[in-house]
């Protein structure tokens, strides 16, 4: 078979005469772009890390009240579309944004260029952005988170906006520099027009392989009918993936606690320093330093030493990164419910609440900020390594996709252990009031699903075969995982 990629090759603009006069790519404009995504994050979890409480104390009305004491107005109708439909354009522009931002960083380094691939920079890159995604969201889980929870909703909101127009125009100063790559159309229709085209000629038989090639070469042609073989790669290539994509879903929903269950965790605690009080959704700050930390000791220490004694430039391959990622957020659900199962046992009914102070939740933050360093920094690598340069930005957004249904299935699972466990005078594993519930139970049977999650994911990582997408005309060559 021959593999031609005259058509979809990227191409850097750099490379065109006007570009020659101006140095473009490399670490230069990626810090730009890693400021870039810590103003994002800060805008976005600015919105979101807080909204569990939001939700349940205001929803529309946030002047002069939702500090859990003052009873806000009931909501209207009129308000609560505008605010549905708030919360989901923000989830739109940030699931838009970091994938195509992380995409955009990746190509700032030319891997033939030996300086750029013997330093490792993409790699070292997705683990910085990682890290500015995290000390974006430390100022709004700390500073902000505080003032919003005393009932300064509004003002958080307003801040969150502040850091997303800077983040917009901080984006636009870097533009002149950026290395581009020259985009090959949206990867969806790309893909989707493979199947289209493969099911309408299911009955054709090919006499000889060898007269396959690029039908672009053979002028216009309807590509719902007849697509180029890159096409048929990347599709290809798509279809490999998604078993292993799949299976980082379950611990999307892991990571989806600390912005929910864990916050309503915390809220019943005691969080009392002195006379401060502590707000409940501050506990992810103790994520955010253990991924900094983390990342710190996995560049520095780890990639080094696995180095050494793998033979592999990188320390650890991404699938074993992100099987790593697995297992320590098991460990976060088991610590979480042990945590609970003492929490209950300390609780103080008439209050709501319990006497069991709220730095017991330490442990599982910093467990499941170690397993994002391996897990998500693992994903971000492998799916923009895996993915053809037609379609970086679909791999990229694979990331992305797994965090937002992990949300989802976590909603469903509450959904569903509620439906079967709140019957006749039973309230539930997770009612309103939690010292009445059994939220252990849930950690344990996430613990659980993450097993049986794990076993799934060493099997098709074993079955994984990586391919290796070289910068020439040779087309993707296919390396043992």
């Amino acid at each position: 078979m021959v593999y031609m990629y005259q058509q979809d090759e990227p191409v850097p603009v750099h490379q065109n005469q006007p570009e020659l006069e101006r140095k473009v790519g490399g670490w230069a404009p990626a810090f730009l772009l890693l400021a870039n995504q810590a103003l994002a994050t800060f805008a976005f979890f600015g919105v979101g890390v807080n909204m569990v409480l939001f939700l349940t104390r205001v929803i529309v009305k946030p002047a002069g009240c939702g500090d859990g004491v003052k009873e806000c107005m009931p909501t209207s109708l009129k308000g609560s579309m505008m605010f549905y439909t708030s919360i989901y354009m923000v989830a739109l522009g940030y699931g838009g944004h970091q994938p195509t931002l992380a995409t955009l960083g990746a190509d700032q380094f030319d891997e033939s260029d030996p300086k750029h691939k013997e330093k490792g920079s993409k790699g070292a890159f997705f683990a910085y952005f990682y890290a500015a995604l995290n000390i974006g969201s430390l100022f709004s889980n700390s500073i902000l988170v505080y003032y919003e929870d005393i009932g300064f909703w509004t003002m958080g909101f307003c801040v969150s906006m502040a850091s997303a127009i800077i983040a917009l125009l901080s984006f636009f100063c870097g533009s002149f520099h950026y290395r581009y790559v020259k985009a090959s159309g949206n990867p969806l229709p790309r893909v989707a027009q493979v199947f289209v085209a493969a099911c309408r000629k299911r009955g054709v038989r090919i006499v000889d392989e060898k007269q396959l090639y690029e039908s672009d070469l053979s002028g216009p042609q309807d590509q719902w009918r007849l697509c180029t073989v890159t096409q048929v790669e990347e599709a290809k290539c798509v279809i490999r993936m998604l078993p292993i994509w799949l299976c980082t879903i379950i611990y999307s929903v892991i990571f989806t606690q600390m912005a929910s269950l864990f916050v309503e965790q915390g809220a019943v605690m005691n969080s009392y320093i002195g006379n401060f009080h502590l707000p409940a959704a501050s506990m992810s700050i103790f994520d955010i330093l253990s991924v900094l930390v983390c990342t710190l000791i996995y560049r520095k220490v780890l990639v080094p030493l696995a180095g050494k004694l793998s033979g592999n430039p990188k320390g650890l391959t991404e699938l074993q990164r992100m099987g790593i990622g697995l297992i320590i957020g098991l460990l976060s659900m088991i610590a979480a419910g042990v945590t609970e199962v003492e929490r209950l046992k300390q609780s103080i009914p008439e209050k709501h609440s319990s006497s069991m102070s709220i730095f017991w939740q330490v442990p599982q933050y910093v467990l499941v900020g170690a397993s994002e360093v391996f897990m998500y920094v693992g994903q971000l690598e492998f799916f923009n390594s895996q993915a053809p340069d037609g379609i970086k930005s679909f791999g990229s957004s694979l990331c992305m996709a797994s965090i937002s249904l992990g949300n989802y299935v976590s909603s469903l699972l509450v959904h569903m252990v509620m439906s079967i466990t709140a019957r006749g005078d039973d309230v539930g594993w997770i009612p309103e009031d939690l010292n009445d519930g059994h939220m252990d139970r849930f950690y344990f049977l996430i613990a659980i699903l993450t097993i049986f999650d794990f076993v799934l994911y060493v099997y098709c990582a074993k079955k994984y075969k990586c391919i290796s997408v070289e910068e020439d005309a040779n087309g993707p060559k296919k390396g043992e995982a």
